[in-house]
């Protein structure tokens, strides 16, 4: 296998590793009401200014979708909706309480996930990798980290 091929399926398999083994750890900590798909959710929203629009083109779903998944996290409590400031049809979305304890909960989970990837590559080498993967990402980070 060529180095490109082998790298699309390293980060593609340690990717769904690492969802998993996040949503896994966040569901112990008392959140089992949550998908994947919601910790997505949560970094857009936990960036600011986000409307139910700007949710779908994050995370490439329809509009509808969008709203739906909207909805069920104000009914269980992780978002709240307010008015936006410039467009009296538009609501922004903001994580509650609930929501950024999640959020906290998945922040945990990420570094605990990533704990053996640093002991395996030691500190210089993780590091450098952090950077690497920061330089090559479309986005750069998704959320600010608290």
């Amino acid at each position: 296998m060529d180095d490109a091929l082998a790298l699309s399926a390293l980060v593609l398999a340690l990717s769904g590793q690492l969802v998993q083994e996040i949503h896994t750890r966040v569901s112990q900590q008392g959140f089992e009401d949550l998908r994947p798909v919601h910790g997505f959710a949560f970094a857009r929203i936990a960036a600011g200014d986000a409307t139910t629009a700007d949710l779908a083109e994050h995370l490439g779903v329809t509009k509808q979708a969008a709203a739906q998944l909207v909805a069920d996290l104000v009914r269980t409590g992780y978002l709240d909706r307010r008015p936006h400031p410039g467009d009296a049809r538009a609501r922004l979305l903001e994580l509650t309480e609930r929501g950024r304890a999640a959020t906290r909960a998945a922040d945990q989970a990420a570094r605990s996930a990533v704990a053996p990837w640093r002991e395996a590559l030691g500190e210089a080498r993780f590091t450098a990798l952090v950077s690497d993967l920061t330089r090559i990402a479309p986005r750069g980070p998704i959320r600010p980290v608290w």
